[in-house]
């Protein structure tokens, strides 16, 4: 088997998509189940590039009822917040970064893969 030495880069444009369907390509280019040299143990060097992420299509009952949760670590601690919001505070790029993590695989090489996407609005 050939070792794969150049960095490829992948562009996905978000425009008119949902943030699932982005967000699964996204996940299957950086874990690299795309190539034929795909092994599971080896994050393979690619770069992906997500553009138009503000243009991705979410509808009004999403934006209000889509909610993500986090615990504090505190008794009481857990927070809620809703797609609308997150997009209000943070952009764009954070529901498809949390979407893409929670589609990988929850091991060493999440941090590595995720290190490998870049989000432009």
């Amino acid at each position: 088997m050939e070792k794969q030495t150049e960095k490829k880069e992948y562009v996905i444009d978000a425009t008119g998509q949902a943030l699932g369907r982005v967000a699964s390509e996204v996940a299957k280019v950086l874990r690299g189940k795309d190539t034929t040299t795909f092994v599971k143990h080896l994050a393979p060097k690619v770069t992906v590039k997500v553009i138009n992420a503000s243009r991705i299509d979410a509808t009004q009952k999403k934006l209000k009822e889509k909610v993500y949760k986090h615990y504090t670590g505190h008794p009481g601690g857990l927070r809620e917040t809703t797609l609308g919001r997150m997009i209000e505070k943070k952009g764009w790029a954070e529901p498809i970064k949390k979407a893409v993590y929670g589609m990988l695989p929850a091991n060493r090489l999440r941090a590595v893969m995720m290190k490998n996407l870049i989000i432009t609005e």
